[in-house]
């Protein structure tokens, strides 16, 4: 089962710069697995994340404080820019004018950014700040998204969204980049406690309640993909998810979009990337697999030595 998104990107779905004016948290990018625009939120100022993966395009080397959400400014941030994207006066703006009619829609609010956002001490405060706002504009239709490590699924600001997601259309949207715990630690570089079993053991326990989206970046480490040993004990990671009772309504397979901090890692060409999601529907035929290219970003070439 599944489809690939075999277009090549535009340039536009590689903007995903998260700033937009002079606003503090909200940001609206076109985005290729939303296929269309998300009105992203960034609650990371302080870089805070349980992981320091290689291909992320953070610089987490120099911190930044810790710090609350102004509620009050996400509030009217959000509602600004959900404004502009309803009025269509968004499509004016030159970042966004070369943006195709098919992609001229707002699907979602994603809480994203510099690092997880689940690990805000307020996060459920954000998420219902944003439904409320959603509701206030008769946004119903709207997602509310949550992308996210899966780590911290059973802190209490996460357990006391999820109703609340549950009852304004959001979707969780968790990461899954490895089979192995060798190969986790490797890529996704988690805090010491954090194990590969308890983040699937977490996302079986979410997806007992409400499907999830399964995201899964496969990139060029040294110079090669992921080795199928790999690739096989990511779809035993898969099935252990669905054995659990969780459901799954979609894994994305992606790559490397822009720049990472890292060297080491690069991005897939799509017939790879397709290979891998062959891989993953032969191996789990329940799921739906959807690929998105680098969009863009191109690799220097690995060096001497490099597999």
């Amino acid at each position: 089962m599944g489809r690939d998104a075999r277009k090549k990107p535009a340039p536009l779905h590689s903007d995903h710069r998260r700033q937009w004016r002079d606003y503090r948290y909200v940001y609206p990018v076109i985005s290729r697995r939303s296929k269309g625009l998300s009105v992203g939120i960034n609650l990371n100022h302080d870089k805070r994340c349980t992981y320091a993966c290689l291909y992320c395009q953070i610089d987490r080397h120099i911190p930044r404080p810790a710090h609350m959400v102004d509620l009050a400014v996400l509030r009217r941030e959000l509602e600004a820019v959900l404004t502009e994207a309803t009025s269509a006066r968004i499509w004016q703006e030159a970042r966004f004018t070369a943006t195709p009619v098919e992609l001229r829609r707002l699907n979602d609010i994603a809480f994203s950014g510099d690092g997880e956002p689940t690990c805000l001490p307020n996060f459920d405060q954000a998420v219902a700040a944003a439904a409320e706002v959603k509701d206030r504009l008769g946004l119903e239709a709207v997602k509310i998204v949550v992308i996210t490590n899966a780590s911290q699924f059973r802190t209490r600001q996460f357990q006391a969204a999820l109703p609340i997601l549950d009852a304004h259309n959001g979707e969780i949207w968790a990461k899954l980049d490895a089979g192995s715990e060798a190969y986790f630690r490797r890529v996704n570089r988690p805090a010491p406690a954090v194990t590969l079993a308890a983040i699937v053991d977490g996302i079986a326990e979410v997806a007992r309640g409400r499907a999830v989206v399964i995201q899964s970046l496969f990139a060029r480490l040294d110079g090669a993909g992921p080795p199928p040993e790999e690739l096989a004990a990511y779809c035993g990671r898969l099935r252990d998810i669905l054995a659990a009772g969780g459901k799954i309504k979609l894994v994305q397979v992606h790559t490397v979009a822009r720049p990472p901090a890292e060297a080491a890692i690069g991005p897939l060409d799509d017939e790879q990337l397709r290979a891998i999601a062959g891989a993953i529907r032969q191996a789990v035929p329940a799921i739906v697999v959807e690929t998105y290219s680098g969009a863009g970003f191109t690799a220097p070439p690995p060096g001497p030595g490099s597999g």
